[in-house]
């Protein structure tokens, strides 16, 4: 029989001065373990109780969810306390001596996953919007929150009878006379492949919004970049002036444009100066452009791209964009701007174009968007295409291992086939009381 697992406890709130601060306790038995404490109220009833420990004394606002109808699926209680953080860690360390010992980050909800209180789709939607920092990255976060994705559902409904027939072809095919017909499996899985390429697509915008898009902007003294930066973040954060030079370090700011998060890198103007200052801060630019989704090389309107700049993007050419600026006062093809003005709309599309491949951010809502589900179904996306591209006369083995293939890839897409590597990797980028 396998052992109750251990009580744990932790602040769900920050360990900050606030009006109220919340303990969270999961296990099984609460009410038992935590008599000498508190004497819980009736289920999910908020009640006030004493708090009593140690020659302390606390009005507490205290909830009890039995298990197995609660968040982990065991015994939850949540203490609402006065947020002095020293007696938070004093309640904290009191509940040690109850033999209850701090979780770990994320345990919470890793125990939920376990239960089956949650899925793995929607632990990791919530590990995102707990770290989400601006309103798009919170609608997508919450889009995925909940049921599986209907294409998931309709992938297994799809799959599962083909998966079955392949391997009885197999093992059976000769005695039984059961065949698989290519033809008609690449007729029943041909629109299916074709929503894995919608859903891959959407999945890679959807990634690279959750982590914001990195932008450096680069270009010659007096180029617009620090116009460029002020209109995008929304605020004045980068000085400008008439006077090449004036930006000598790097600025970086995390906002949201048009909808779209954005990480945006004001960089030192290239060209060759004996300021010793200037240089330094030129010498910082190449870590940027390393780092970056994209480098917006801004050349003013009317102007040849100064060689400099160009000698220090050639190393990344396959993801520069020219961006001509001040295009209010000169003729300019290509993606033209005119910042000071607000005529931005050339640049939103470029971005999304390059970036999100045209979709637009609302587009992406509901789609899969960590680096472990990019990545199974970009596997999946495979094993389907080399499945529909199989010769009609292959040996039935072939069409088996890759069905079996993309149905294994699925479970471990939502979790039914766990890696305890893999759910390690995943709580612990949450906080402690989750």
């Amino acid at each position: 029989m396998t052992p109750a697992p251990d009580p744990i406890c932790a602040p769900a709130t920050p360990l900050l001065p606030a009006a109220v601060a919340v303990v969270r306790v999961s296990g099984p038995g609460l009410p038992a373990l935590l008599a000498p404490l508190v004497q819980l109220p009736p289920p999910r009833r908020a009640a006030v109780r004493t708090l009593a420990w140690d020659g302390f004394q606390e009005r507490a606002l205290v909830l009890y969810f039995p298990g197995p109808d609660s968040y982990t699926g065991e015994d939850i209680v949540e203490l609402q306390t006065h947020g002095n953080p020293l007696l938070v860690r004093r309640l904290l360390a009191h509940l040690g001596t109850l033999g209850v010992r701090l979780a770990q980050p994320g345990e919470f909800t890793r125990r939920a996953l376990l239960n089956g209180r949650q899925g793995l789709l929607e632990a990791e939607a919530l590990r995102d919007l707990v770290g989400a920092e601006t309103d798009t990255q919170l609608r997508l976060a919450q889009a995925r929150a909940g049921a599986l994705p209907g294409w998931i559902m309709e992938a297994r409904s799809l799959l599962a009878p083909w998966v079955a027939r392949a391997e009885a072809a197999v093992d059976y095919g000769e005695e039984e006379g059961i065949l698989l017909n290519q033809k008609d499996l690449t007729e029943a899985l041909a629109p299916l492949a074709a929503r894995f390429h919608v859903e891959q697509s959407r999945a890679r915008a959807s990634r690279r919004l959750q982590d914001g898009l990195r932008l450096a902007l680069v270009g010659r003294p007096n180029a617009g970049k620090s116009t460029l930066f002020n209109a995008l973040a929304g605020e004045d954060r980068a000085i400008v002036t008439e006077i090449p030079g004036t930006t000598r370090d790097s600025l970086e700011i995390r906002c949201e444009w048009r909808g779209l998060p954005l990480r945006l890198f004001d960089t030192a103007g290239l060209r060759e100066s004996p300021d010793p200052v200037e240089r330094l801060g030129m010498a910082r630019v190449a870590p940027l452009l390393e780092s970056a989704d994209l480098i917006l090389h801004l050349v003013p309107a009317g102007e040849a791209a100064s060689a400099p700049v160009e000698a220090a993007l050639l190393p990344f050419q396959a993801k520069v964009l020219e961006v001509r600026t001040f295009a209010d006062l000169a003729e300019a093809q290509g993606v033209a701007i005119a910042a000071q003005k607000g005529d931005l709309d050339a640049l939103e599309v470029a971005l999304k174009d390059r970036l999100l491949g045209g979709l637009a951010p609302d587009a992406c809502l509901g789609a899969l968007a960590t680096d472990r589900q990019v990545a199974l179904l970009d596997d999946l996306t495979r094993q389907l295409d080399l499945l529909l591209g199989l010769d009609p006369g292959c040996p039935p083995e072939l069409p088996a291992s890759l069905l079996q293939g993309a149905w294994s890839l699925l479970a471990r897409l939502t979790g039914e086939d766990r890696a305890e590597s893999a759910l390690d990797a995943l709580f612990r980028g949450f906080c402690l009381g989750k």
